[in-house]
């Protein structure tokens, strides 16, 4: 099942400024200032897993993006922008650098 449009609008409302997305196969990566911050899989807002994220949801359940990858952090406080705001700028300096991209 494929994210729907409207959900991924909803997100994106909610994120702090400096947050952006890219489609990949139906689902959706979220960037937050150039770095991979997570993604959007089946309407679930996904993160990586970094201390910093582990810390701020203790008891967050972590769940499987799509076939074959590796597990991340559910956050199932989405409507709670100060929350996600707080979140996103608490895993910034965890995120790995984004790597060049080959020309």
């Amino acid at each position: 099942m494929a994210t729907g449009k409207d959900y991924l609008e909803f997100i994106m409302e909610q994120l702090p400024d400096g947050a952006s997305y890219r489609p990949m196969m139906g689902e959706y990566v979220i960037y937050y200032r150039d770095k991979v911050a997570g993604g959007i899989y089946d309407d679930r807002f996904l993160v990586k897993p970094v201390d910093a994220a582990e810390k701020l949801m203790p008891n967050a359940r972590r769940e499987i993006p799509y076939e074959g990858a590796k597990s991340m952090l559910l956050v199932d406080n989405v409507e709670d922008r100060g929350f996600l705001k707080e979140l996103l700028e608490a895993m910034y300096d965890q995120l790995p650098a984004p790597k060049k991209r080959k020309k």
